[in-house]
């Protein structure tokens, strides 16, 4: 998506992002979950918080980097609340969970 294709479907984003977030307490945060959901679904390759801040008109890189990093809302009931949302949709026959995470190791890993 550009950033037209963004804007012209921001009225439904504000929903799914009121019902997606509405358990992160706080309202700034909930407003940075809203930004950094449209840096995700905006075209571009990269989509690190550094590239996806410049791309966005209220982008900020040190908000964006918080908010997935260091704050300190639980994202258990924002996934539960996106795959309550997605299930419908995509009617799954099957789960596959695979993590691919791996912990940092040592100083070469």
């Amino acid at each position: 998506m550009d950033a037209h294709e963004v804007n012209r479907v921001r009225a439904q984003l504000a929903l799914y992002v009121a019902d997606v977030f509405a358990s992160v307490p706080r309202k700034d945060q909930r407003a940075k979950g809203d930004c950094y959901l449209r840096g995700l679904m905006l075209d571009g390759r990269r989509k690190s918080i550094q590239a996806m801040a410049s791309r966005l008109p209220d982008g900020n890189e040190q908000n964006l980097q918080q908010f997935v990093n260091q704050s300190t809302w639980d994202p258990v009931p924002a996934q539960r609340r996106i795959c309550e949302r997605m299930l419908p949709l995509i009617n799954p026959t099957a789960w596959v969970i695979d993590d691919v995470s791996m912990p940092k190791d040592g100083r070469m890993s």
